[in-house]
């Protein structure tokens, strides 16, 4: 795994959960924990302790380590990073906004694993419905089923980089709690880019470098996951691991896909009409991905600005095929999450 630039940079990816099900109404998890807002909670900043504590007054005293956040990350501490950091879970007014205080009594109350092991390790930010969420995820495990998650990896290196490795975690967590993960492999949207965070365009791909990407990524799944035995790592189309057979497949037992799948046989103009409709500029221009690289007065290719419109609608293709309910993924994407719920409402009636 490569430890690239990525390594020292000033916030680790964030996560986001979506669920859908049942006649409730959309409910969404946001993970998110700077480095430097941990490097805070020890090295008695600006920020102080404050912003984390919410998350440790819930942890049982074996999980509680104070310290250990600040051990990890103090490296990329910095006044600016501190000061940014801050900004995560404080309002302008000065108002907490976390989830930690805001929906503590929620949070108490938790009774999903998986939802438990998230809050007490503080990768909940910002939730909407948690209460629904939690109820989903309990039922299914009691009814010895398991809900559905997908994370999305773009092919754009042969390695993953150190931020993946919380992404990767996060699965690891849902899946040793009863639910299963979906891998989703962008070997689709590669080929166009995604523009969150970046001053400039993506270099453009071929395909047989993102096919090589691909197959760099997709083995490292398999070190945290365990996958169905049917599931022949169908991203690249490897298997290494040769035990799968001896098993019989369990609820939780991950799948990896490709979006290039389905998004290298659309049809443009049908796909136009038909999605297209659902997308408004005005509501595009307004999100922060795309409003960053404007106030920067950086070009944004049309290129790019699909590429919110695609994310959306891969969503909706693994809730109609996998039956996929939560989407998680880094709060920079969240207009393109967003987008992915409300196509699947209108489209097909879906609560995603």
């Amino acid at each position: 795994m490569k430890l690239g630039a990525a390594a020292a940079a000033s916030t680790v990816p964030t996560m986001m959960m979506m669920m859908a099900g049942g006649s409730s109404s959309l409910s969404v998890l946001m993970f998110s924990r700077s480095v430097a807002a941990f490097s805070a909670t020890t090295s008695g900043g600006a920020r102080s302790s404050a912003a984390f504590r919410p998350a440790a007054a819930f942890a049982s005293p074996s999980r509680r380590a104070p310290n250990s956040h600040g051990r990890l990350f103090s490296t990329a501490e910095t006044s600016t990073d501190t000061a940014s950091a801050s900004e995560d879970v404080i309002d302008y007014d000065g108002t907490d906004t976390s989830i930690y205080a805001q929906q503590a009594t929620e949070l108490t109350n938790l009774e999903s694993t998986f939802l438990q092991t998230m809050r007490d390790r503080g990768f909940l930010h910002q939730c909407t419905n948690i209460v629904e969420l939690d109820k989903v995820l309990t039922t299914s495990v009691s009814d010895g089923k398991s809900t559905s998650a997908y994370l999305g990896f773009d092919a754009t290196a042969d390695s993953l980089h150190v931020g993946s490795l919380l992404q990767i975690m996060i699965l690891r967590h849902l899946q040793q709690s009863g639910h299963r993960p979906v891998v989703l492999i962008g070997g689709g949207t590669s080929k166009v880019g995604d523009p969150t965070g970046k001053d400039e365009s993506r270099v453009q791909l071929t395909d047989a470098i993102i096919a090589q990407n691909t197959a760099g990524i997709s083995k490292v799944f398999r070190k945290f996951l365990t996958f169905a035995p049917d599931d022949n790592n169908s991203a690249d189309g490897d298997d290494d691991d040769g035990n799968d057979d001896a098993k019989a497949q369990q609820p939780n037992d991950a799948i990896m896909v490709n979006n290039d799948d389905w998004l290298s046989t659309l049809n443009y103009l049908e796909f136009l009409r038909d999605y297209g409709t659902q997308f408004t500029i005005n509501r595009m221009l307004s999100f922060e991905s795309v409003k960053q690289r404007l106030n920067r007065e950086s070009p944004l290719s049309f290129l790019e600005f699909n590429y919110m419109i695609l994310q959306a609608y891969d969503f909706l293709e693994l809730a109609r095929r996998y039956d996929v309910k939560l989407q998680l993924g880094g709060s920079d994407q969240w207009g393109n999450m967003v987008s992915g719920t409300e196509l699947g409402r209108r489209c097909d009636g879906r609560q995603l």
